[in-house]
């Protein structure tokens, strides 16, 4: 019953919303008119698009869900008596209609003159015309931008004459404004800031951008203008004599640690220069605080070396409070500086349970781990995690059991330095930079296999002061991949039987050694903090590793030995030679507040040479899912043309070697928390060789353009505010893995094969 309410209340909603649009006049009060459509254009379309004028519309529209006003045509349903419950459900479920407002109409236009004004653009008008019909209006702003004008000549008068070198000689190549560029106010507050910023970190700590003035006199009849700066002396408050600025220097350093109760004892020492004042034990190494600090005693006062100090202390993991307080010297030139630093509860334990469906077969897991922020007292991170997990794996025939069991151990030890030879250790702190050596054990017992992977790692990490750029780079990174047992049944069907034997297959359940060594390079136009949703934004990512080159050339060079298929070994263990690229690029347009478009590329490739006759089943590609071609389930596409008949191992010979991702996505705030997408996706991977058990999955140039795979759906977003969730929906459009009419389902569709649903955290790029 439950199930066809359900189905009656989605049937009368889309039959409301169908027929809203005819009623919504009735809930429009007589003598006001709905605001059905607002727009501004512009004499000049660049001006236009550099400036956005669109932004400025102070009121806009009722919301659209994909060009539709559905919450509107909801609103509709509601009736005009409030008194009734079902009146109140639809109205608060939908959305009023939009009034026209004068006042609003005024503040856009006042806004867009500012804009322009700031620009340069001094006599620009805007012009509002209306188009009523009956209850409706739409509204057009006029922009025109007329003249700008530009700076003729600068003057600078500096009244202290201690700041001449730095405004008159050192600053001026630096100053943004020159002669014949456009008179923009944004430039002068602009050029305020870096000169305020210049003088505070040449020590002139006081200084501040209202000590900075402009004066600006126009030419009659003449668009030129010529700016006059004035560099004034300092003074406090209306009241005092004005002064030359201070140069100031810094006397003592104190860190102050974990001082919070002033009426306990404290213990003070003297260090390398700098004083330390704590109560108890001092939790971390003093190295530590010196290291991570750019404020020096007897130096000149730098206001971005505080800055930076503070944020060096922020990202240490031992660290749960930092501030710093200066205090001037009275009747001196001399700053004293205390570096307040509290320790964080450096012990902390996490458990994890989660349940698995692998095909139908249910399982479940339980991790637990143990973290400790502050190992060495110099905030070291070190975590330890167990995991186990357990599986009934049912459908399995000829096999001794009927399980999976895996078990697994991983500790990390993560430094906030560059732990390298030869690099100082200021220049890790400038670069925000770590180290990190990993090693992790995995136990898996299946019914066909046992497997053991035995992985080392280390590896660095930095990136540029704004967090735009990050580096990554794998120093080493060791996999040993170990088969002791593999039952006799799966042996004879897929490994050994002669005319049934898989390549790829038989690789992978060998003893391998692979030994990475890899760089990847990240930027965000917004920095790492900020996500790109819904902004004009966009992101790069490249990586490239490689595996095998020195064991290879320690091989030839030593004359070493080869196994039975002609591959050198490592302590009697093949190893994998590669070389791996991947380039991610993702672009978001956006239309206006509520909308945008979304543009994802990525393109990968890897090639196995040398030792290897193909990659590992861990370094190739997989396409389809929630992240690639959303039309297929995860690990269903390709490669190639390739379409598999033995569903037990398609898990594994639907990988390839190259890798083609494109999407497009058009996003659009819905309600509360939720957002919407439409999507179309393309891409498909492909193998660098023919494989005789991938039929059609070699890569050729003549024809892998008429390999690729398309899919299109919906999706629902809910942005939880530390993370999104998502539900996408998807249904292929062409099917390479077909011909004749099933190669485009979008013409002819079999829900139960075309269809995909995709539930995931995050965005898909």
């Amino acid at each position: 019953m439950k199930v066809r309410h359900t189905h009656i209340l989605l049937l009368i909603i889309l039959l409301g919303i169908t027929v809203g649009a005819c009623s919504v006049d009735r809930y429009i009060p007589e003598g006001e008119h709905m605001l059905t459509g607002v727009a501004v254009t512009c004499d000049d379309e660049e001006i236009q698009k550099t400036y956005m004028l669109g932004d400025y519309v102070v009121q806009q529209t009722n919301s659209k869900w994909f060009g539709a006003k559905v919450p509107l045509k909801i609103y509709s349903l509601s009736g005009t008596d409030t008194t009734k419950r079902s009146c109140r459900f639809w109205r608060k479920l939908g959305e009023a209609p939009v009034l026209y407002d004068s006042l609003k109409a005024e503040r856009t236009m006042e806004d867009i003159r500012k804009v322009l004004n700031n620009a340069g653009y001094m006599k620009a008008e805007v012009e509002e015309f209306k188009m009523v019909k009956g209850k409706k209006v739409k509204v057009l702003f006029n922009v025109h931008p007329k003249e700008r004008y530009s700076i003729r000549n600068i003057y600078r008068l500096v009244d202290d004459r201690g700041l001449h070198p730095f405004i008159t000689v050192e600053d001026t190549a630096q100053s943004l404004l020159k002669r014949g560029v456009p008179f923009e106010v944004t430039a002068l507050n602009d050029e305020r800031n870096r000169i305020a910023s210049y003088l505070r970190n040449h020590g002139y700590y006081k200084f501040t951008k209202e000590d900075v003035q402009f004066t600006a006199d126009t030419a009659r009849n003449s668009t030129e203008v010529d700016v006059m700066m004035r560099v004034k002396l300092h003074q406090s408050d209306g009241r005092t004599e004005a002064t030359e600025h201070k140069q100031y220097t810094i006397g003592t350093v104190k860190f102050i640690a974990d001082v919070n109760n002033p009426n306990e004892p404290t213990d003070s020492t003297h260090y390398k220069g700098y004083n330390f004042v704590h109560q108890g034990d001092l939790h971390f190494r003093k190295n530590l605080l010196i290291s991570h600090s750019l404020v020096k005693p007897h130096a000149l006062y730098n206001d971005n070396f505080f800055r930076r100090t503070y944020t060096n202390y922020t990202r240490l993991s031992a660290i749960s409070f930092s501030n710093i307080n200066l205090t001037e010297r009275p009747g001196t030139d001399t700053l004293d500086c205390n570096i307040i630093v509290n320790h964080a509860r450096p012990h902390s334990l996490g458990f994890d349970v989660e349940a698995t469906n692998s095909a139908g077969d249910l399982g479940a897991a339980l991790s637990t781990s143990y973290q400790n922020k502050n190992l060495f007292r110099g905030s070291e991170s070190f975590m330890f995690k167990i995991r186990g997990a357990y599986e009934a794996i049912t459908g399995l025939e000829g096999y001794e059991g009927n399980n999976y069991v895996e078990l697994g151990a991983e500790a990390t030890l993560g430094f906030p330095a560059f732990l390298l030879p030869y690099v100082k250790r200021e220049w890790g702190t400038r670069h925000n930079a770590s180290s990190e050596i990993a090693l992790q054990y995995n136990m898996q017992d299946r019914p066909e296999f046992q497997r053991r992977v035995l992985t080392a790692a280390w590896r660095y990490k930095w990136s540029n002061l704004n967090q735009r750029v990050q580096h990554r780079y794998d120093l080493l990174e060791v996999n040993y991949v170990y088969m002791p047992w593999i039952s006799r049944t799966f042996k004879e069907q897929y490994l050994d039987s002669l005319g049934k034997t898989n390549a790829i297959l038989k690789y992978n359940y060998e003893n391998l050694l692979i030994t990475k060594m890899g760089y990847t390079y990240s930027y965000n136009s917004l920095g790492t903090r900020e996500h790109t949703y819904g902004k004009n934004a966009y992101t790069i990512r490249f990586n490239i590793e490689t595996s095998g080159n020195v064991l290879s050339a320690f091989s030839h060079l030593t004359n070493g030995e080869k196994n039975s298929d002609g591959q050198y070994t490592f302590c009697n263990i093949a190893f994998a030679q590669y070389v791996k690229g991947d380039f991610d690029y993702s672009k978001s347009v956006r239309i206006d507040k509520n909308n945008s478009v979304a543009f994802h590329g990525a393109l990968g490739i890897a090639y196995p040479y040398g030792n290897s006759n193909q990659l590992p089943f861990e370094k190739r590609y997989f396409a389809g899912g929630a992240n690639s071609v959303r039309g297929w389930s995860v690990r269903s596409l390709g490669p190639g043309t390739y379409n598999g008949k033995d569903k037990g191992i398609n898990f594994l010979n639907q990988s390839g070697d190259i890798k083609l991702d494109l999407s497009l996505e058009y996003r659009a705030q819905l309600f509360w928390k939720f957002s919407g997408a439409a999507f179309i996706d393309a891409g498909n991977i492909w193998t660098i060789r023919e494989y005789k058990d991938q039929p059609g999955g070699e890569f050729r140039f003549e024809k892998f353009w008429k390999q690729i795979a398309i899919g299109y759906g919906i999706g629902l977003r809910m942005d939880a505010n530390f993370f999104i969730v998502r539900f996408d929906t998807g249904m292929k459009a062409i099917d390479p893995a077909y011909t004749g009419k099933d190669h485009y389902p979008i013409t002819h569709h079999d829900f139960d094969r075309d269809f995909a649903f995709h539930f995931a955290v995050g965005l898909p790029f």
